[in-house]
């Protein structure tokens, strides 16, 4: 569905009496330096048709905007580019990292974002940039450059709350009860491989923004690229420091359970002693063969129970000093 379509003018948003449909209309009311701004929503493959008949969009990329799926990527055809980039948002409830999409068709005098999923919503995009003439009027390449910052901040965030929860796993991991935290690690593991399939394709199309290598980019917005650049080379190496991060609790998880392991073994040992002994010296008295010079004797019945417990205080106090129990 379409979202907001208008015509900017010097940075402006130009009222018109066109129907949101009526592209061409509204290509004809435009004038030179002007361009039109499209915003789409989960649009049908017929209703895409449409747009790419009115603004001659090439049957390849209008292929990927319908299908989604994509990995981030910029392809030009002829006089227009094509944009891919992955949205990203935290469900803190589930520990989960939950992807979407934008596709950007960009022309000399139309940009036509087409989003997928539930995540970065660009209605607070175009009002930002609409609030801000001065970076509006240099047209279709400052649309490109705030929803690419838009996302990459999104980018930031989603990695602010992974941190959080890589930092629950170390303490629980490095805490004295026993927790069970393969489970969770395996789960973070795979949010932070969703992050990586999305931010480090995304290097290269930014990097030719940043230097000029793509036409409708204006030369004053350059810079701005390459903050988002650099913000993408932050959530490059904090996606790999927490994927660290989680490689080393994963292997001190698996050291504590193998100490655990030894000690409860220890501790059974122990434990085991602790019986076995009196009930050898029960075993060895309660032989009763016929010759045996204890069975006459008044005081053999407290001296067996007299040697069980010396035995078993002794067996106890080494083990408690040792720390086996």
């Amino acid at each position: 569905m379409i979202v907001d379509i208008a015509l900017y003018r010097d940075g402006r948003r130009v009222e018109t009496d066109c129907h949101p449909h009526e592209y061409t209309a509204l290509q004809e009311r435009a004038e030179p330096g002007d361009f039109i701004w499209l915003g789409l929503y989960a649009p049908s493959h017929t209703e895409l048709s449409e747009v790419a008949e009115a603004f001659d969009l090439h049957p390849l990329a209008v292929e990927d905007a319908v299908t989604a799926h994509q990995r981030p990527k910029l392809e030009r055809f002829g006089e227009s580019l094509f944009m891919v980039l992955k949205t990203l948002w935290y469900v803190d409830a589930d520990d989960q990292v939950e992807t979407g999409e934008i596709n950007l068709f960009v022309g000399a005098n139309f940009v036509i974002t087409v989003r997928h999923g539930r995540g970065v919503r660009l209605d607070d995009t175009r009002h930002s940039l609409e609030a801000d003439p001065d970076r509006l009027s240099e047209g279709p390449s400052a649309v490109i450059w705030r929803v690419a910052d838009t996302v990459v901040d999104g980018y930031l965030s989603v990695l602010a709350e992974l941190q959080i929860d890589v930092d629950e796993v170390e303490s629980s991991v490095f805490s004295s009860s026993r927790t069970s935290d393969a489970a969770r690690i395996y789960t973070l593991k795979r949010e932070l491989a969703e992050v990586r399939r999305a931010v480090h394709p995304l290097r290269e199309p930014i990097r030719a923004l940043a230097t000029g290598a793509v036409p409708h980019v204006d030369p004053d917005i350059q810079p701005f690229f390459r903050d988002v650049l650099d913000h993408i080379g932050q959530a490059a190496e904090t996606a790999e420091q927490l994927e660290a991060m989680l490689s080393s609790a994963f292997e001190a998880h698996l050291a504590q359970i193998s100490v655990q392991q030894n000690d409860d073994m220890r501790k059974i040992s122990a434990g085991a002693a602790l019986v076995v002994v009196p009930t050898f010296i029960a075993g060895v008295y309660g032989m009763n063969f016929e010759h045996m010079p204890e069975l006459d004797w008044s005081l053999g019945y407290p001296m067996a129970l007299l040697i069980m417990a010396a035995s078993v205080s002794g067996l106890w106090w080494f083990f408690k000093r040792s720390g086996w129990l």
